[in-house]
């Protein structure tokens, strides 16, 4: 394995994640599209984007501590020139898809896309076992300028206040 991604590094060809696109006629938690492949080293190339990472969808510290953070900071995370803002766990992009629509996100103001097999997250060597770990990322126009990994349970490194200070 090569060395783990570190700011300062481009991010990788070939980065892609499972997503299922919000849809307006399938808004409602039961319904839920078809997974695609979201190929992010095309979509984030030109782009300023803020990732960060949890360690499953649905979970206690991440549905009440982590995720509400970056809720409630869209409209302040726009305005620092944030093009993309997107959750990743290793959650299946159904799972995923299903929690961005039990928190009322639309319009995909939040992309909540599946890191299937930690794939992406070992590339930082930053995974909880078969997890994701937590961990907030800032990619402006390919190139990683933040990259924290919470060093315990907390959310501070990667919350949204933390990556807002960094934009």
């Amino acid at each position: 394995m090569s060395a783990p991604l570190k700011v300062g590094d481009n991010l990788p060809s070939g980065v892609t994640f499972s997503y299922i696109p919000y849809t307006p006629e399938k808004g409602d938690i039961t319904s839920c599209g078809i997974p695609i492949n979201y190929d992010a080293s095309k979509e984030w190339a030109d782009k300023k984007v803020v990732v960060f990472s949890v360690p499953g969808a649905f979970t206690p510290g991440c549905s009440a501590k982590h995720l509400p953070g970056f809720i409630e900071n869209l409209s302040a995370l726009k305005s620092k020139g944030v093009d993309v803002i997107a959750c990743i766990a290793f959650n299946d992009a159904f799972v995923m898809s299903a929690w961005g629509k039990a928190n009322n996100i639309k319009n995909d103001d939040i992309l909540f896309l599946s890191d299937v097999g930690t794939t992406f997250s070992k590339k930082f060597d930053w995974t909880l076992g078969e997890r994701t770990a937590r961990y907030a990322l800032i990619i402006d126009h390919g190139k990683i300028v933040y990259a924290e990994k919470e060093p315990g349970r907390e959310v501070s490194v990667s919350s949204a206040e933390a990556v807002l200070a960094k934009l």
